[in-house]
């Protein structure tokens, strides 16, 4: 992703955080069902590039605007078994794409940098 400007990129960052906000109406299981990521996920990616700096309850608070509990008490919904499975496919669908790409980064990796015999020990 080394093509988006930085600067871009956190206003388009910002701008998601924003329509998250608003859309109150969508819910999590929904996005994750979806789009295989949600609010949660954000919250979790923003804590773990701070290296520390946010916990993950603060990360949460930061894509809610609200502490996570006020935000569920107020907008969420108990899921169907229908939205459950879709999540559940969804969440599958992410461990499979991110295993095939780990392998093919592990791939190019032992092609780029080919073993070679280690040095004899006397």
């Amino acid at each position: 992703m080394s093509e988006i400007d930085d600067h871009l990129a956190a206003q388009a960052f910002r701008r998601l955080v924003d329509h998250l906000r608003m859309r109150t109406d969508v819910q999590n299981v929904d996005l994750m069902g979806m789009a295989g990521f949600c609010r949660n996920c954000l919250a979790d990616w923003l804590s773990e590039a701070s290296e520390g700096a946010l916990t993950r309850d603060q990360a949460r608070e930061a894509i809610y605007g609200a502490p996570q509990s006020e935000w569920k008490a107020r907008h969420q919904r108990e899921a169907t078994p229908e939205q459950m499975a879709r999540m559940n496919e969804s969440v599958a669908l992410n461990e499979k794409l991110r295993a095939e790409r780990d392998a093919r980064l592990d791939e190019a990796l032992e092609e780029s940098f080919p073993a070679s015999d280690p040095p004899a020990v006397d």
